[in-house]
Protein backbone atom coordinates (compact mmCIF):
# COMPACT_ATOMS: atom_id res chain seq x y z
CA UNK A 1 0.00 0.00 0.00
CA UNK A 2 1.29 3.46 -0.98
CA UNK A 3 1.84 5.66 1.19
CA UNK A 4 -0.53 8.61 1.73
CA UNK A 5 0.68 12.38 2.09
CA UNK A 6 -1.43 13.70 4.84
CA UNK A 7 -2.21 17.44 3.52
CA UNK A 8 -4.35 17.62 7.23
CA UNK A 9 -4.27 18.97 10.59
CA UNK A 10 -4.04 15.52 12.01
CA UNK A 11 -3.43 11.99 11.75
CA UNK A 12 0.05 13.36 10.20
CA UNK A 13 2.82 11.61 8.76
CA UNK A 14 5.22 10.69 11.62
CA UNK A 15 9.24 10.62 11.13
CA UNK A 16 10.73 7.28 10.78
CA UNK A 17 12.23 7.28 13.90
CA UNK A 18 8.70 7.87 15.39
CA UNK A 19 7.48 4.51 13.28
CA UNK A 20 10.34 2.83 14.69
CA UNK A 21 10.21 3.86 18.16
CA UNK A 22 6.77 2.09 18.83
CA UNK A 23 7.76 -0.72 18.15
CA UNK A 24 10.49 -1.14 20.95
CA UNK A 25 10.35 -4.44 23.49
CA UNK A 26 7.20 -4.79 25.30
CA UNK A 27 7.02 -3.11 28.55
CA UNK A 28 4.61 -3.51 32.13
CA UNK A 29 3.12 -0.36 32.40
CA UNK A 30 3.67 -0.78 36.29
CA UNK A 31 7.35 -1.50 36.01
CA UNK A 32 10.23 1.34 36.42
CA UNK A 33 10.96 0.83 32.66
CA UNK A 34 7.34 2.80 32.14
CA UNK A 35 8.04 5.00 35.33
CA UNK A 36 10.77 6.65 33.55
CA UNK A 37 8.88 6.82 30.18
CA UNK A 38 6.57 8.84 31.73
CA UNK A 39 8.72 11.05 33.23
CA UNK A 40 10.58 11.59 30.64
CA UNK A 41 7.61 13.05 28.36
CA UNK A 42 6.33 15.46 31.45
CA UNK A 43 9.35 16.96 31.12
CA UNK A 44 9.97 17.53 27.54
CA UNK A 45 6.16 18.37 27.27
CA UNK A 46 7.79 21.41 29.57
CA UNK A 47 10.32 22.08 27.56
CA UNK A 48 8.66 22.33 24.64
CA UNK A 49 6.57 24.73 26.19
CA UNK A 50 9.33 26.80 26.96
CA UNK A 51 7.92 26.82 30.85
CA UNK A 52 10.44 28.84 32.71
CA UNK A 53 9.11 27.90 35.93
CA UNK A 54 9.02 23.85 35.91
CA UNK A 55 8.24 23.53 39.37
CA UNK A 56 5.02 25.43 38.87
CA UNK A 57 3.51 23.04 36.45
CA UNK A 58 2.79 19.31 35.74
CA UNK A 59 1.71 17.62 32.93
CA UNK A 60 -0.21 14.62 32.62
CA UNK A 61 -0.72 12.12 29.50
CA UNK A 62 -4.16 10.26 29.00
CA UNK A 63 -4.94 7.48 26.78
CA UNK A 64 -7.53 9.01 24.12
CA UNK A 65 -7.79 11.85 21.83
CA UNK A 66 -7.46 15.42 22.28
CA UNK A 67 -11.30 15.98 23.10
CA UNK A 68 -10.45 13.33 26.09
CA UNK A 69 -8.14 15.45 27.29
CA UNK A 70 -10.59 18.63 27.04
CA UNK A 71 -13.57 16.06 28.89
CA UNK A 72 -10.98 15.43 31.67
CA UNK A 73 -10.25 19.17 32.25
CA UNK A 74 -14.27 20.25 31.78
CA UNK A 75 -15.50 17.51 33.91
CA UNK A 76 -12.80 17.83 36.72
CA UNK A 77 -11.99 21.62 37.66
CA UNK A 78 -15.51 23.57 37.27
CA UNK A 79 -17.42 21.84 40.30
CA UNK A 80 -20.17 23.91 40.90
CA UNK A 81 -18.79 27.60 39.73
CA UNK A 82 -19.86 29.04 36.35
CA UNK A 83 -17.93 28.22 33.32
CA UNK A 84 -17.76 30.78 29.93
CA UNK A 85 -16.98 29.04 26.66
CA UNK A 86 -16.25 31.29 23.84
CA UNK A 87 -17.08 29.85 20.15
CA UNK A 88 -16.17 30.90 16.85
CA UNK A 89 -16.23 27.57 15.21
CA UNK A 90 -16.65 23.89 15.43
CA UNK A 91 -14.37 22.75 18.36
CA UNK A 92 -15.86 25.50 20.49
CA UNK A 93 -18.83 24.11 20.11
CA UNK A 94 -17.81 20.99 21.25
CA UNK A 95 -16.54 22.40 24.34
CA UNK A 96 -20.01 23.69 25.31
CA UNK A 97 -21.48 20.30 24.35
CA UNK A 98 -18.91 18.59 26.82
CA UNK A 99 -19.32 21.20 29.55
CA UNK A 100 -23.38 21.28 29.86
CA UNK A 101 -23.35 17.54 30.07
CA UNK A 102 -20.71 18.45 33.34
CA UNK A 103 -21.58 21.68 34.43
CA UNK A 104 -24.65 22.90 35.05
CA UNK A 105 -23.21 26.52 35.58
CA UNK A 106 -22.23 26.58 31.91
CA UNK A 107 -22.44 29.40 29.75
CA UNK A 108 -22.00 30.39 25.39
CA UNK A 109 -20.74 33.31 23.73
CA UNK A 110 -20.63 32.58 20.50
CA UNK A 111 -19.13 34.11 17.40
CA UNK A 112 -19.65 33.55 13.81
CA UNK A 113 -17.70 30.82 12.72
CA UNK A 114 -14.68 31.90 10.59
CA UNK A 115 -14.73 35.77 12.43
CA UNK A 116 -12.41 36.84 15.38
CA UNK A 117 -13.73 36.69 19.18
CA UNK A 118 -14.57 39.94 19.66
CA UNK A 119 -12.62 40.84 22.70
CA UNK A 120 -15.13 44.12 23.63
CA UNK A 121 -18.12 41.36 23.84
CA UNK A 122 -16.21 39.23 26.03
CA UNK A 123 -15.69 42.35 28.76
CA UNK A 124 -18.87 43.29 27.89
CA UNK A 125 -20.86 40.14 28.88
CA UNK A 126 -17.83 39.78 32.13
CA UNK A 127 -18.89 43.10 33.13
CA UNK A 128 -22.51 42.05 32.85
CA UNK A 129 -22.30 38.82 34.24
CA UNK A 130 -19.55 37.37 36.24
CA UNK A 131 -17.75 33.95 35.37
CA UNK A 132 -15.46 31.85 37.54
CA UNK A 133 -14.01 29.72 34.47
CA UNK A 134 -13.16 30.79 30.63
CA UNK A 135 -12.53 28.50 28.14
CA UNK A 136 -11.63 29.04 24.43
CA UNK A 137 -9.76 26.75 21.81
CA UNK A 138 -6.70 28.23 20.44
CA UNK A 139 -6.92 27.43 16.90
CA UNK A 140 -10.10 26.90 16.03
CA UNK A 141 -9.34 24.20 13.23
CA UNK A 142 -12.56 24.30 11.13
CA UNK A 143 -11.48 28.16 10.06
CA UNK A 144 -8.06 27.79 10.60
CA UNK A 145 -8.45 30.66 12.73
CA UNK A 146 -5.69 31.46 15.67
CA UNK A 147 -7.81 32.76 18.63
CA UNK A 148 -6.42 35.83 20.94
CA UNK A 149 -4.92 33.95 23.62
CA UNK A 150 -3.30 36.92 25.08
CA UNK A 151 -5.88 39.24 25.07
CA UNK A 152 -8.21 36.65 26.56
CA UNK A 153 -5.58 35.73 29.42
CA UNK A 154 -5.48 39.18 30.61
CA UNK A 155 -9.48 39.52 30.92
CA UNK A 156 -9.46 36.14 32.90
CA UNK A 157 -7.30 37.49 35.34
CA UNK A 158 -8.66 40.95 35.35
CA UNK A 159 -11.63 39.35 36.22
CA UNK A 160 -10.12 37.13 38.63
CA UNK A 161 -11.24 34.13 36.13
CA UNK A 162 -9.67 31.01 35.51
CA UNK A 163 -8.42 30.50 32.30
CA UNK A 164 -8.54 26.79 30.43
CA UNK A 165 -7.21 26.66 26.56
CA UNK A 166 -7.35 24.05 24.09
CA UNK A 167 -3.93 23.64 22.58
CA UNK A 168 -5.29 20.14 20.84
CA UNK A 169 -4.11 21.72 17.04
CA UNK A 170 -1.92 24.63 18.03
CA UNK A 171 0.60 23.39 20.40
CA UNK A 172 3.94 22.19 18.40
CA UNK A 173 3.76 24.97 16.05
CA UNK A 174 2.33 28.06 17.97
CA UNK A 175 4.23 29.46 21.01
CA UNK A 176 1.20 28.79 23.93
CA UNK A 177 2.56 31.02 27.02
CA UNK A 178 1.08 29.59 29.56
CA UNK A 179 2.60 32.04 32.82
CA UNK A 180 2.19 34.78 30.71
CA UNK A 181 -1.25 33.94 29.25
CA UNK A 182 -2.27 32.96 32.79
CA UNK A 183 -3.73 29.38 31.82
CA UNK A 184 -4.55 27.44 33.99
CA UNK A 185 -4.79 23.63 32.25
CA UNK A 186 -4.72 23.50 28.28
CA UNK A 187 -4.43 20.35 26.54
CA UNK A 188 -3.47 18.91 23.50
CA UNK A 189 -2.68 15.51 21.54
CA UNK A 190 -0.32 13.78 20.23
CA UNK A 191 -0.89 13.41 16.57
CA UNK A 192 -1.17 16.60 15.32
CA UNK A 193 1.64 19.51 15.43
CA UNK A 194 4.04 17.39 17.98
CA UNK A 195 3.63 14.76 14.69
CA UNK A 196 3.53 11.36 16.61
CA UNK A 197 0.56 8.68 16.21
CA UNK A 198 -2.95 9.60 17.31
CA UNK A 199 -4.52 7.78 20.21
CA UNK A 200 -2.53 10.19 23.13
CA UNK A 201 -3.72 13.47 24.73
CA UNK A 202 -2.27 15.76 27.85
CA UNK A 203 -3.22 17.92 29.95
CA UNK A 204 -0.64 20.83 31.56
CA UNK A 205 -1.79 22.63 34.51
CA UNK A 206 -0.27 24.84 37.43
CA UNK A 207 0.65 22.46 40.43
CA UNK A 208 -1.46 24.69 42.66
CA UNK A 209 -4.83 24.23 40.57
CA UNK A 210 -3.98 20.49 40.19
CA UNK A 211 -4.07 20.10 43.79
CA UNK A 212 -7.12 21.88 44.37
CA UNK A 213 -8.77 19.07 42.26
CA UNK A 214 -9.00 16.28 44.93
CA UNK A 215 -11.63 18.94 46.51
CA UNK A 216 -14.32 18.30 43.50
CA UNK A 217 -16.91 15.78 43.33
CA UNK A 218 -15.89 13.52 40.52
CA UNK A 219 -17.87 13.28 37.63
CA UNK A 220 -16.13 10.46 35.48
CA UNK A 221 -13.99 7.83 36.52
CA UNK A 222 -11.65 7.18 33.54
CA UNK A 223 -10.97 10.85 32.35
CA UNK A 224 -10.99 12.16 36.17
CA UNK A 225 -7.95 14.75 36.56
CA UNK A 226 -7.10 14.60 40.00
CA UNK A 227 -6.68 10.78 39.90
CA UNK A 228 -4.49 11.41 37.07
CA UNK A 229 -2.54 14.11 38.79
CA UNK A 230 -1.86 11.53 41.45
CA UNK A 231 -0.57 8.47 40.00
CA UNK A 232 1.51 10.86 38.11
CA UNK A 233 2.77 12.49 41.23
CA UNK A 234 2.85 9.53 43.79
CA UNK A 235 4.02 7.05 40.81
CA UNK A 236 5.04 8.84 37.58
CA UNK A 237 2.27 6.44 35.98
CA UNK A 238 -1.32 6.55 34.85
CA UNK A 239 -4.52 5.41 36.97
CA UNK A 240 -5.21 2.73 33.88
CA UNK A 241 -3.73 0.82 31.32
CA UNK A 242 -1.93 2.80 28.92
CA UNK A 243 -1.56 2.50 25.50
CA UNK A 244 2.66 1.91 26.11
CA UNK A 245 3.82 2.36 22.24
CA UNK A 246 2.02 5.14 21.72
CA UNK A 247 4.11 6.57 24.56
CA UNK A 248 7.40 5.57 22.73
CA UNK A 249 6.26 7.35 20.27
CA UNK A 250 5.38 10.35 21.84
CA UNK A 251 8.59 10.59 23.60
CA UNK A 252 10.56 10.53 20.63
CA UNK A 253 8.68 13.13 18.53
CA UNK A 254 9.14 15.29 21.92
CA UNK A 255 12.76 14.63 21.27
CA UNK A 256 12.81 15.44 17.73
CA UNK A 257 11.38 18.60 18.71
CA UNK A 258 13.49 19.63 21.20
CA UNK A 259 16.46 18.61 19.12
CA UNK A 260 15.28 21.06 16.27
CA UNK A 261 15.41 23.51 18.75
CA UNK A 262 11.57 24.80 19.45
CA UNK A 263 11.28 28.45 17.46
CA UNK A 264 13.19 26.24 14.73
CA UNK A 265 10.24 24.05 14.65
CA UNK A 266 7.56 26.96 14.77
CA UNK A 267 9.53 28.66 11.77
CA UNK A 268 9.86 26.12 9.97
CA UNK A 269 6.32 24.97 9.55
CA UNK A 270 5.24 28.58 9.18
CA UNK A 271 7.61 28.86 6.05
CA UNK A 272 5.81 25.32 4.94
CA UNK A 273 2.39 27.31 5.23
CA UNK A 274 3.87 30.22 3.47
CA UNK A 275 4.90 28.28 0.94
CA UNK A 276 1.61 26.81 0.77
CA UNK A 277 -0.27 29.93 0.52
CA UNK A 278 1.76 31.48 -2.29
CA UNK A 279 1.41 28.52 -4.62
CA UNK A 280 -2.62 28.04 -4.32
CA UNK A 281 -2.89 32.16 -4.72
CA UNK A 282 -0.58 31.83 -7.67
CA UNK A 283 -3.17 29.42 -8.77
CA UNK A 284 -5.93 32.14 -7.79
CA UNK A 285 -7.58 30.64 -4.84
CA UNK A 286 -9.01 32.07 -2.00
CA UNK A 287 -8.56 31.66 1.53
CA UNK A 288 -10.96 32.04 4.13
CA UNK A 289 -9.96 34.28 6.60
CA UNK A 290 -7.11 36.54 6.35
CA UNK A 291 -3.49 35.10 6.34
CA UNK A 292 -3.08 37.91 9.22
CA UNK A 293 -5.57 35.54 11.63
CA UNK A 294 -4.16 32.35 10.51
CA UNK A 295 -2.91 29.48 12.22
CA UNK A 296 0.85 27.53 10.74
CA UNK A 297 -1.11 24.73 11.12
CA UNK A 298 -3.31 24.34 7.75
CA UNK A 299 -5.14 26.73 5.28
CA UNK A 300 -9.10 26.94 4.46
CA UNK A 301 -9.72 27.71 0.91
CA UNK A 302 -12.75 28.53 -1.22
CA UNK A 303 -13.97 25.59 -3.24
CA UNK A 304 -13.68 27.09 -6.80
CA UNK A 305 -17.15 28.09 -8.73
CA UNK A 306 -18.54 24.37 -10.40
CA UNK A 307 -15.87 22.14 -8.31
CA UNK A 308 -17.42 19.37 -6.58
CA UNK A 309 -15.40 18.93 -3.11
CA UNK A 310 -15.88 15.68 -3.29
CA UNK A 311 -14.73 15.14 -6.41
CA UNK A 312 -11.68 17.35 -6.00
CA UNK A 313 -10.51 15.45 -3.07
CA UNK A 314 -11.07 11.74 -4.72
CA UNK A 315 -8.75 13.16 -7.30
CA UNK A 316 -6.24 14.12 -5.31
CA UNK A 317 -6.48 10.79 -3.50
CA UNK A 318 -5.94 9.44 -6.80
CA UNK A 319 -2.90 10.69 -6.79
CA UNK A 320 -2.40 9.69 -2.66
CA UNK A 321 -2.92 12.94 -1.20
CA UNK A 322 -5.57 13.79 1.63
CA UNK A 323 -6.99 16.87 2.24
CA UNK A 324 -10.05 17.90 4.64
CA UNK A 325 -13.04 19.29 3.67
CA UNK A 326 -15.01 21.96 5.13
CA UNK A 327 -17.54 21.04 8.22
CA UNK A 328 -20.84 22.25 9.49
CA UNK A 329 -21.67 25.39 7.90
CA UNK A 330 -18.62 25.31 5.13
CA UNK A 331 -19.01 22.04 4.29
CA UNK A 332 -18.76 21.80 0.26
CA UNK A 333 -17.80 25.33 0.38
CA UNK A 334 -14.43 25.22 1.35
CA UNK A 335 -11.14 22.13 1.56
CA UNK A 336 -8.42 22.68 3.85
CA UNK A 337 -4.92 22.04 3.14
CA UNK A 338 -2.75 21.13 6.41
CA UNK A 339 1.58 21.28 6.28
CA UNK A 340 2.17 19.87 9.57
CA UNK A 341 3.69 16.03 9.70
CA UNK A 342 6.79 15.14 7.50
CA UNK A 343 6.50 16.99 4.44
CA UNK A 344 9.08 17.89 2.17
CA UNK A 345 9.15 21.09 -0.06
CA UNK A 346 9.85 18.05 -2.56
CA UNK A 347 6.04 16.84 -1.35
CA UNK A 348 4.45 20.87 -0.98
CA UNK A 349 6.03 21.50 -4.95
CA UNK A 350 4.18 17.72 -5.58
CA UNK A 351 0.58 19.23 -3.61
CA UNK A 352 0.73 22.64 -5.47
CA UNK A 353 1.23 21.08 -9.39
CA UNK A 354 -1.38 18.46 -8.88
CA UNK A 355 -4.22 20.46 -7.51
CA UNK A 356 -3.85 22.72 -10.22
CA UNK A 357 -4.37 20.00 -12.77
CA UNK A 358 -7.07 18.20 -10.67
CA UNK A 359 -8.60 21.50 -10.52
CA UNK A 360 -7.94 22.40 -14.12
CA UNK A 361 -9.78 19.49 -15.10
CA UNK A 362 -12.66 19.44 -13.06
CA UNK A 363 -13.27 23.05 -14.26
CA UNK A 364 -12.60 23.90 -17.99
CA UNK A 365 -11.15 26.97 -18.23
CA UNK A 366 -10.45 26.93 -14.18
CA UNK A 367 -8.24 29.77 -14.39
CA UNK A 368 -10.28 32.46 -15.53
CA UNK A 369 -13.53 31.40 -13.59
CA UNK A 370 -11.11 30.74 -10.07
CA UNK A 371 -8.98 34.20 -11.30
CA UNK A 372 -12.85 36.19 -10.42
CA UNK A 373 -14.03 34.40 -7.07
CA UNK A 374 -14.92 37.03 -4.67
CA UNK A 375 -14.54 36.54 -1.25
CA UNK A 376 -17.85 36.06 0.36
CA UNK A 377 -18.66 37.51 3.61
CA UNK A 378 -19.06 34.89 6.18
CA UNK A 379 -23.10 34.05 5.87
CA UNK A 380 -22.60 33.73 2.01
CA UNK A 381 -20.10 31.44 2.53
CA UNK A 382 -21.37 29.56 5.39
CA UNK A 383 -24.83 29.43 4.18
CA UNK A 384 -26.33 28.45 7.65
CA UNK A 385 -26.34 31.82 9.65
CA UNK A 386 -28.81 29.49 12.12
CA UNK A 387 -25.11 27.60 12.44
CA UNK A 388 -23.12 30.79 11.88
CA UNK A 389 -24.83 33.19 14.04
CA UNK A 390 -23.48 34.73 17.36
CA UNK A 391 -25.99 33.73 20.51
CA UNK A 392 -25.67 34.34 24.15
CA UNK A 393 -26.89 31.17 26.08
CA UNK A 394 -26.74 29.80 29.49
CA UNK A 395 -27.84 26.46 30.93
Amino acid sequence: MKQSLLFTPGPVNVAANVRLAISKNDICHREPEFDDLLAGIEDKLLAMFEIKNKARYNAVVITGSGTAANEAILSSVVGDRNVLILSNGEFGERLHKISTIHNANTFLLEFPWGQNIDVDAVEAFLNAQPMDVIVMVHHETCSGMLNPLEAIGALAKSHNAFFVVDCVSSAGAETVDMEGCNIAFCSSSSSKAIGSHAGLSFVIGETAEFEKLKHNRAKTTYLNLATFYAFMTTRSQTPNTPGVPLFYGLDQALSNILLEGVSNRYAKIKKRALLLRRGMAKQGLKFLIDQKDMCSVLTTVIVPPNVDVGRLQQKLREHSIIVYEGKGCFKNKVFQVGNIGELSNKDIRFFLATLKDVLKGLQPAAQEKIAAVRVSPIYEVGGNSAVCAPAITGT
